[in-house]
Protein backbone atom coordinates (compact mmCIF):
# COMPACT_ATOMS: atom_id res chain seq x y z
CA UNK A 1 0.00 0.00 0.00
CA UNK A 2 0.85 3.37 -1.11
CA UNK A 3 1.87 6.02 1.95
CA UNK A 4 0.76 8.40 -0.42
CA UNK A 5 -3.29 8.97 -0.91
CA UNK A 6 -5.28 10.66 -3.15
CA UNK A 7 -9.05 11.77 -3.41
CA UNK A 8 -12.09 12.62 -1.64
CA UNK A 9 -14.33 10.17 -2.28
CA UNK A 10 -16.99 8.98 0.11
CA UNK A 11 -16.07 5.70 -0.05
CA UNK A 12 -13.58 4.88 2.95
CA UNK A 13 -10.34 3.68 1.97
CA UNK A 14 -8.57 4.48 5.21
CA UNK A 15 -8.60 2.50 8.83
CA UNK A 16 -7.25 4.33 11.38
CA UNK A 17 -7.82 2.73 14.47
CA UNK A 18 -6.58 2.46 18.29
CA UNK A 19 -4.28 -0.43 19.50
CA UNK A 20 -4.71 -1.74 23.13
CA UNK A 21 -8.73 -3.17 23.75
CA UNK A 22 -9.76 -2.01 19.96
CA UNK A 23 -7.36 -3.80 17.37
CA UNK A 24 -5.02 -5.95 19.09
CA UNK A 25 -6.84 -9.10 20.53
CA UNK A 26 -8.25 -9.63 23.95
CA UNK A 27 -6.12 -12.06 26.41
CA UNK A 28 -7.38 -15.31 26.06
CA UNK A 29 -9.79 -14.22 23.33
CA UNK A 30 -9.32 -17.00 20.40
CA UNK A 31 -12.24 -15.52 18.21
CA UNK A 32 -10.07 -11.81 18.25
CA UNK A 33 -7.36 -13.98 17.28
CA UNK A 34 -9.09 -15.47 14.35
CA UNK A 35 -10.82 -12.21 13.22
CA UNK A 36 -7.65 -10.32 13.24
CA UNK A 37 -6.24 -13.03 10.32
CA UNK A 38 -9.66 -12.14 8.83
CA UNK A 39 -9.35 -8.76 9.09
CA UNK A 40 -5.80 -8.28 7.78
CA UNK A 41 -6.34 -10.48 4.91
CA UNK A 42 -9.08 -8.63 3.71
CA UNK A 43 -8.21 -5.24 4.20
CA UNK A 44 -5.03 -5.99 2.17
CA UNK A 45 -6.78 -7.57 -0.57
CA UNK A 46 -9.17 -4.23 -0.64
CA UNK A 47 -5.64 -1.93 -0.25
CA UNK A 48 -7.16 -0.54 2.45
CA UNK A 49 -4.61 1.49 4.23
CA UNK A 50 -3.92 0.44 7.98
CA UNK A 51 -3.37 3.85 10.01
CA UNK A 52 -2.40 3.00 14.31
CA UNK A 53 -3.50 5.73 16.40
CA UNK A 54 -2.20 4.91 19.98
CA UNK A 55 -0.97 6.03 23.07
CA UNK A 56 1.83 3.81 22.70
CA UNK A 57 5.35 4.78 22.26
CA UNK A 58 7.07 3.96 18.69
CA UNK A 59 9.45 1.01 20.29
CA UNK A 60 5.53 -0.12 22.29
CA UNK A 61 4.12 -0.40 19.44
CA UNK A 62 6.57 -2.36 17.45
CA UNK A 63 6.71 -4.89 20.46
CA UNK A 64 2.80 -5.26 20.35
CA UNK A 65 2.19 -5.85 16.60
CA UNK A 66 5.48 -7.77 16.11
CA UNK A 67 3.58 -10.61 18.08
CA UNK A 68 1.18 -10.69 14.86
CA UNK A 69 3.44 -11.11 12.11
CA UNK A 70 -0.07 -10.58 9.88
CA UNK A 71 -0.21 -7.12 11.45
CA UNK A 72 1.37 -4.29 8.96
CA UNK A 73 0.34 -0.59 9.29
CA UNK A 74 1.39 1.91 6.90
CA UNK A 75 1.02 4.62 8.96
CA UNK A 76 1.54 4.93 12.87
CA UNK A 77 0.45 7.92 14.58
CA UNK A 78 1.76 7.36 18.45
CA UNK A 79 2.25 8.99 21.74
CA UNK A 80 -1.44 9.79 22.23
CA UNK A 81 -1.12 12.05 19.34
CA UNK A 82 2.81 13.67 19.21
CA UNK A 83 4.25 11.87 16.95
CA UNK A 84 3.76 10.19 13.36
CA UNK A 85 5.57 8.00 11.14
CA UNK A 86 5.36 6.41 7.87
CA UNK A 87 6.46 3.10 7.07
CA UNK A 88 9.01 2.76 4.35
CA UNK A 89 9.65 -0.25 1.65
CA UNK A 90 11.52 -1.93 4.15
CA UNK A 91 9.25 -1.78 7.06
CA UNK A 92 11.21 1.20 8.81
CA UNK A 93 9.29 3.42 10.43
CA UNK A 94 10.31 7.26 9.31
CA UNK A 95 9.47 10.10 11.37
CA UNK A 96 7.33 13.04 9.70
CA UNK A 97 9.35 15.75 10.55
CA UNK A 98 6.73 18.50 9.05
CA UNK A 99 4.75 17.48 12.21
CA UNK A 100 7.32 17.84 14.34
CA UNK A 101 8.10 21.03 13.31
CA UNK A 102 4.71 21.90 13.45
CA UNK A 103 4.46 20.97 17.19
CA UNK A 104 8.20 22.51 17.87
CA UNK A 105 6.53 26.24 16.78
CA UNK A 106 3.08 25.16 19.51
CA UNK A 107 5.24 25.00 22.25
CA UNK A 108 7.93 27.52 21.53
CA UNK A 109 6.92 29.99 24.29
CA UNK A 110 6.83 27.34 27.53
CA UNK A 111 8.77 24.20 26.80
CA UNK A 112 8.53 20.53 28.01
CA UNK A 113 11.54 20.94 30.40
CA UNK A 114 9.77 24.01 31.53
CA UNK A 115 6.28 22.37 32.10
CA UNK A 116 7.87 19.44 33.86
CA UNK A 117 9.64 21.64 36.78
CA UNK A 118 6.68 23.34 37.16
CA UNK A 119 4.65 20.62 37.84
CA UNK A 120 7.14 18.77 40.48
CA UNK A 121 4.93 20.74 42.96
CA UNK A 122 2.51 18.35 42.55
CA UNK A 123 3.18 15.52 44.97
CA UNK A 124 0.25 13.14 44.07
CA UNK A 125 1.67 13.04 40.44
CA UNK A 126 4.31 9.93 39.31
CA UNK A 127 6.22 10.67 36.33
CA UNK A 128 5.91 8.02 33.88
CA UNK A 129 8.66 5.86 32.57
CA UNK A 130 11.74 7.62 30.62
CA UNK A 131 10.48 5.44 27.64
CA UNK A 132 6.40 6.83 27.84
CA UNK A 133 7.72 10.19 27.29
CA UNK A 134 8.25 11.85 24.21
CA UNK A 135 9.64 15.70 22.40
CA UNK A 136 5.88 16.85 22.77
CA UNK A 137 4.05 14.82 25.81
CA UNK A 138 4.94 14.93 29.43
CA UNK A 139 3.03 12.00 31.27
CA UNK A 140 1.98 11.23 34.99
CA UNK A 141 0.43 8.32 36.70
CA UNK A 142 -1.92 9.13 39.48
CA UNK A 143 -4.39 7.34 41.64
CA UNK A 144 -7.57 6.54 40.19
CA UNK A 145 -9.38 7.60 43.40
CA UNK A 146 -7.97 10.96 42.88
CA UNK A 147 -7.74 11.89 39.27
CA UNK A 148 -10.35 14.60 38.75
CA UNK A 149 -8.91 16.30 41.56
CA UNK A 150 -4.98 16.00 40.33
CA UNK A 151 -6.07 16.95 36.67
CA UNK A 152 -7.96 20.27 38.34
CA UNK A 153 -4.15 20.79 39.75
CA UNK A 154 -2.74 20.68 36.51
CA UNK A 155 -5.48 22.44 34.55
CA UNK A 156 -4.51 25.21 36.86
CA UNK A 157 -1.07 25.86 36.73
CA UNK A 158 -1.34 25.66 32.84
CA UNK A 159 -4.02 28.48 33.03
CA UNK A 160 -2.34 30.25 35.47
CA UNK A 161 1.10 30.33 33.38
CA UNK A 162 -0.81 30.42 30.29
CA UNK A 163 1.35 27.33 29.11
CA UNK A 164 0.46 26.04 25.43
CA UNK A 165 -0.75 23.06 26.93
CA UNK A 166 -3.57 20.75 26.52
CA UNK A 167 -4.56 17.66 29.22
CA UNK A 168 -5.75 14.20 28.70
CA UNK A 169 -6.28 11.86 31.24
CA UNK A 170 -8.00 8.23 31.50
CA UNK A 171 -7.75 5.06 33.45
CA UNK A 172 -5.55 2.74 32.26
CA UNK A 173 -7.75 -0.66 31.37
CA UNK A 174 -5.52 -3.45 32.27
CA UNK A 175 -3.96 -2.28 36.09
CA UNK A 176 -5.95 0.58 37.00
CA UNK A 177 -3.66 3.63 37.05
CA UNK A 178 -4.75 7.26 36.28
CA UNK A 179 -2.66 8.56 33.51
CA UNK A 180 -2.04 12.16 32.35
CA UNK A 181 -0.66 13.46 29.45
CA UNK A 182 -0.19 16.60 28.57
CA UNK A 183 0.18 17.30 25.18
CA UNK A 184 0.77 20.91 22.80
CA UNK A 185 -2.05 22.82 22.90
CA UNK A 186 -5.04 21.29 21.00
CA UNK A 187 -3.22 17.65 20.30
CA UNK A 188 -4.94 14.43 20.17
CA UNK A 189 -5.74 11.93 18.32
CA UNK A 190 -7.99 13.49 16.13
CA UNK A 191 -5.63 16.73 15.84
CA UNK A 192 -2.87 14.44 14.39
CA UNK A 193 -5.19 12.13 12.09
CA UNK A 194 -6.72 15.70 11.07
CA UNK A 195 -3.67 16.57 10.47
CA UNK A 196 -2.70 13.84 8.28
CA UNK A 197 -5.38 13.35 6.40
CA UNK A 198 -4.41 16.65 4.86
CA UNK A 199 -0.92 16.04 4.81
CA UNK A 200 -1.60 12.88 2.38
CA UNK A 201 -4.98 14.65 0.88
CA UNK A 202 -7.72 12.42 2.30
CA UNK A 203 -11.20 13.65 3.34
CA UNK A 204 -12.69 12.84 6.65
CA UNK A 205 -15.46 10.72 4.48
CA UNK A 206 -12.44 8.54 3.63
CA UNK A 207 -11.78 7.26 7.04
CA UNK A 208 -12.96 4.93 9.49
CA UNK A 209 -11.61 5.65 13.07
CA UNK A 210 -12.33 2.52 15.64
CA UNK A 211 -11.70 2.93 19.36
CA UNK A 212 -12.76 2.07 23.62
CA UNK A 213 -11.55 4.23 25.79
CA UNK A 214 -11.22 7.83 27.05
CA UNK A 215 -8.66 8.79 24.87
CA UNK A 216 -9.77 8.10 21.91
CA UNK A 217 -13.21 10.34 22.45
CA UNK A 218 -11.89 13.30 20.46
CA UNK A 219 -11.49 11.33 17.69
CA UNK A 220 -14.77 9.12 17.92
CA UNK A 221 -16.31 12.51 17.66
CA UNK A 222 -14.39 14.37 14.96
CA UNK A 223 -16.81 13.60 12.11
CA UNK A 224 -14.84 10.61 10.82
CA UNK A 225 -17.01 7.70 10.93
CA UNK A 226 -16.44 5.79 14.08
CA UNK A 227 -16.38 2.05 15.37
CA UNK A 228 -16.95 2.11 19.01
CA UNK A 229 -15.89 -2.03 20.48
CA UNK A 230 -18.08 -3.56 23.10
CA UNK A 231 -15.64 -3.75 25.25
CA UNK A 232 -15.67 0.35 25.45
CA UNK A 233 -17.00 2.03 29.17
CA UNK A 234 -21.08 2.13 28.58
CA UNK A 235 -20.80 5.95 30.27
CA UNK A 236 -18.21 6.58 26.87
CA UNK A 237 -20.68 5.15 24.76
CA UNK A 238 -23.46 6.88 25.78
CA UNK A 239 -21.56 10.31 25.63
CA UNK A 240 -19.92 9.52 22.17
CA UNK A 241 -23.98 8.31 20.41
CA UNK A 242 -25.33 11.62 22.62
CA UNK A 243 -22.49 13.96 20.43
CA UNK A 244 -23.22 12.26 17.14
CA UNK A 245 -26.60 12.74 17.55
CA UNK A 246 -26.69 16.53 18.55
CA UNK A 247 -24.74 16.50 15.50
CA UNK A 248 -26.56 14.81 13.29
CA UNK A 249 -24.37 12.33 12.17
CA UNK A 250 -27.09 9.64 11.71
CA UNK A 251 -24.64 7.44 9.63
CA UNK A 252 -21.46 8.03 11.65
CA UNK A 253 -21.09 5.96 14.55
CA UNK A 254 -21.39 1.99 14.70
CA UNK A 255 -21.65 0.12 18.35
CA UNK A 256 -20.07 -3.13 17.84
CA UNK A 257 -21.61 -5.89 19.56
CA UNK A 258 -18.23 -7.61 20.04
CA UNK A 259 -15.29 -6.41 21.62
CA UNK A 260 -11.68 -5.46 19.98
CA UNK A 261 -10.70 -6.98 17.11
CA UNK A 262 -14.24 -8.92 16.50
CA UNK A 263 -15.84 -6.06 17.03
CA UNK A 264 -13.41 -3.73 14.53
CA UNK A 265 -14.45 -6.68 11.98
CA UNK A 266 -18.08 -6.25 12.12
CA UNK A 267 -17.23 -2.01 11.94
CA UNK A 268 -15.20 -2.87 8.73
CA UNK A 269 -17.92 -5.02 7.33
CA UNK A 270 -20.68 -2.27 8.23
CA UNK A 271 -18.77 0.75 6.59
CA UNK A 272 -18.11 -1.20 3.28
CA UNK A 273 -13.96 -1.11 4.13
CA UNK A 274 -14.46 -4.78 3.44
CA UNK A 275 -16.94 -7.55 2.22
CA UNK A 276 -20.25 -8.60 4.58
CA UNK A 277 -19.53 -11.82 6.10
CA UNK A 278 -21.29 -14.53 3.72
Amino acid sequence: MSNTLRGTGAQPRVLATDLDGTLLPLGGNPQNQCDLHVLCQALRERQVCLVFVTGRHLASVQQAVGEYPILRGDWIICDVGTTIYRSSPTGEAVEVAEYAEHLSAVIATFPLDKLRAGLECIDALRLQEPEKQGRFKLSFYADRTTLAEQVAKVERFVAENRAPYSIVHSIDPFNGDGLIDLLPRGVSKAYALDWWTKHVGLSRHSVVFAGDSGNDRAALVAGYRAILVSNADRELAAEIQAEHQSQGWLDRLYLAKSPATSGVLEGCRWYGLMDQES
